[in-house]
């Protein structure tokens, strides 16, 4: 679940009046088209992260993985957001409750899960859970009262019609999928959490707090993992996908998808990471020889229409 970006304001309007009253189209906003680069940017990185916990399922217990990451993303952050975190500690006390509810979310329970689910699970059967995230961030819009629009809906559905038939098209089932949809509903809840920071939290202060206290959450069971299963050996083969997870699908990819949600919201941003079953499928078939047939490659190209159209406008 990140560098989070101050809370910035919806974009304009991509229409525009006249003193006649006209109405007229306008190009995408920049803000849009760079919400939605930096959505694509966070999905792909994320995709390899999940690739990551599938790798390490026999060598690092997931608990013990997710901790790492978050000390290693911790101090990646520090030099940025630990400064900042400290001259707003008035407003994080103040917002507590928030804060702890996204730590919880984002940091201590998403990730944890997901390893959890790699322990037993395909990765591209992660990605293809996963990809239900967008659904329920478009349902938790809708019920703040967001108004998604058509052609966002429509992509929405094409998008996730394409992701039943690509788990359809042959997803091994496994007690891992269980850990995934909760890991979903945790990814859904702290995306659609984001659209209501606080302005006064600052982006990398709110991030490295959120880092911080997530970690501090995950001591308990570091605790029980280390005196029960041991710790693992540091080896190339764990400490550079550690390294991965700590430094890009932490600090990098939090910062890109909570500053795209800052600036095209969670439903738009969500319609964009149907793109993430498509790229774990891709980088589980490269990385971790696991197959993609042809019907699988059908999907995805449904998958892609779908965010092509659903992340174009809201008419």
């Amino acid at each position: 679940m990140a560098v989070a970006s101050d809370q910035t304001a919806p974009a304009p309007s991509s229409h525009t009046s006249g003193t006649s009253g006209t109405t007229l189209s306008a190009p995408i906003p920049r803000n849009t088209a760079l919400g939605l680069a930096l959505a694509a940017l966070a999905t792909l990185v994320w995709s390899g992260s999940f690739v990551t916990s599938r790798a390490l399922h026999d060598s690092v217990p997931p608990v013990q993985h997710a901790f790492w990451r978050w000390v290693v993303a911790l101090v990646v952050v520090a030099p940025f957001g630990a400064r900042q975190a400290w001259r707003q500690r008035r407003v994080i006390r103040r917002h507590a409750g928030f804060v702890l509810l996204a730590s919880l979310l984002g940091v201590t329970l998403y990730n944890t899960f997901v390893n959890e689910a790699g322990r037993t699970t395909p990765a591209a059967t992660m990605g293809m859970i996963m990809a239900a995230s967008p659904v329920l961030m478009a349902l938790f819009e809708r019920a703040s009262g967001v108004r998604l629009g058509g052609r966002r809906v429509a992509g929405l559905l094409v998008a996730c019609g394409g992701v039943l038939l690509l788990v359809g098209e042959g997803a091994d089932v496994g007690p891992g999928d269980a850990w995934m949809i909760a890991a979903t509903c945790c990814f859904a809840a702290y995306s659609a959490l984001l659209r209501r920071k606080p302005a006064e939290l600052g982006g990398a202060g709110f991030l490295f707090t959120t880092f911080l206290v997530g970690a501090v959450l995950l001591l308990p069971a570091q605790g029980v993992s280390l005196a029960v299963q041991g710790g693992f050996e540091p080896s190339y083969e764990t400490v550079l996908p550690v390294l991965y997870v700590g430094i890009v699908s932490s600090a990098v990819a939090f910062f890109a998808w909570n500053k795209a949600i800052a600036l095209v919201g969670a439903a738009r941003a969500g319609v964009v990471y149907y793109l993430q079953p498509v790229c774990v499928a891709l980088l589980s078939w490269v990385l971790l020889g696991e197959g993609t047939g042809w019907g699988q490659v059908l999907c995805m190209g449904l998958i892609v229409g779908g965010v092509v159209l659903g992340a174009a406008g809201r008419r």
